[in-house]
């Protein structure tokens, strides 16, 4: 099992598609455990467009959004495919999400997300984002999953 995803093989585990995929890679991978995931935030990024005008600023929301995918990848690589096929991954609840330092675009945002626990269907994760060794946020975060209609 490979160690690192490039953005191709993360489409092949997740649904979500351009401009909605924000994850760029997946690296440190310690199977259904932890990973680093990587966002290329650009000037261009469609979530900084009008946030704000002469300001660009990457969106709270779009961090732990980009929290939720990696952990989604990072699940679905490490589970056995047969489970994973036809199902989605839905985000659940959010907790203690802390934005310290404001994302700038033109930066790479690392994500390190770690599996807390499993019970079934749901898994729970917590993950810290960094630029350039600098703590912008951390969160922790529950999702499930659940069968593609």
């Amino acid at each position: 099992m490979s160690n690192k995803l490039n953005k191709e093989e993360i489409k092949n585990l997740l649904p979500h598609r351009d401009p909605m995929l924000l994850v760029d890679e997946l690296t440190n991978i310690k199977k259904l455990f932890s990973a680093t995931a990587i966002v290329n935030v650009k000037k261009d990024s469609f979530f900084v467009q009008g946030h704000f005008p002469g300001q660009p600023v990457m969106p709270g929301v779009f961090i732990v959004e980009a929290f939720g995918q990696a952990a989604a990848a990072l699940t679905a690589h490490g589970i056995d495919k047969t489970t994973y096929e036809n199902k989605l991954v839905f985000l659940m609840s959010v907790e203690k999400a802390r934005f310290r330092n404001p994302v700038i675009p033109d930066c790479k945002l690392e994500l390190n997300i770690e599996a807390i626990r499993s019970h079934g269907k749901v898994w729970k994760y917590k993950g810290e984002a960094f630029v350039a060794g600098k703590k912008m946020a951390d969160a922790q975060w529950s999702a499930t999953i659940v069968d593609r209609k």
